[in-house]
């Protein structure tokens, strides 16, 4: 059955990591169905609505550490990988821009290091990095593929 969560992204610093990592321990742990954002200007805050399912959690049972995701550490990147970069975040801010929404919400960066590290060449090879989830790479997938094709 779905359910529907409301999440305040405020935009001052002090809120904003906080807000951000709550947002992001939710979509870890549940199955977004769908996603919609509208930005409150007088109060300057996001407003995130989450449509989705619960990830079943069977209770008293041990279950099995998820497998490590690729998560890349800032001072690896080789000249290459600091192009790619360079081209992702220049996609991430048009797309926020088309989309009237924060950069964040399409990808942090440290994400998007990790896509240059990782140098994903499929869809499925998206899952394997930190942060990407059935949402993002559906929406995204092909395009970060695409950079990454075309670099």
């Amino acid at each position: 059955m779905m359910k529907v969560k409301v999440f305040k992204i405020r935009l001052p610093e002090e809120f904003l990591y906080e807000d951000q990592k709550t947002l992001d321990s939710f979509l870890e742990s549940n199955d977004i169905i769908k996603v919609e954002t509208a930005f409150v200007q007088d109060e300057n805050y996001w407003s995130v609505v989450l449509y989705f399912d619960e990830l079943k959690i069977v209770q008293n049972t041990v279950k099995d550490p998820k497998t490590a995701k690729y998560s890349a550490e800032i001072e690896t990147l080789n000249a290459d990988e600091e192009k790619i970069l360079y081209a992702l975040k220049e996609w991430r801010s048009e797309k926020a821009k088309e989309q009237n929404l924060p950069s964040y919400f399409i990808a942090t960066n440290k994400e998007l290091m990790s896509v240059a590290k990782y140098k994903p060449a499929k869809k499925e090879e998206l899952r394997d990095i930190k942060g990407f989830g059935k949402h993002k790479i559906e929406n995204y997938g092909e395009e970060i593929l695409e950079i990454l094709d075309s670099i």
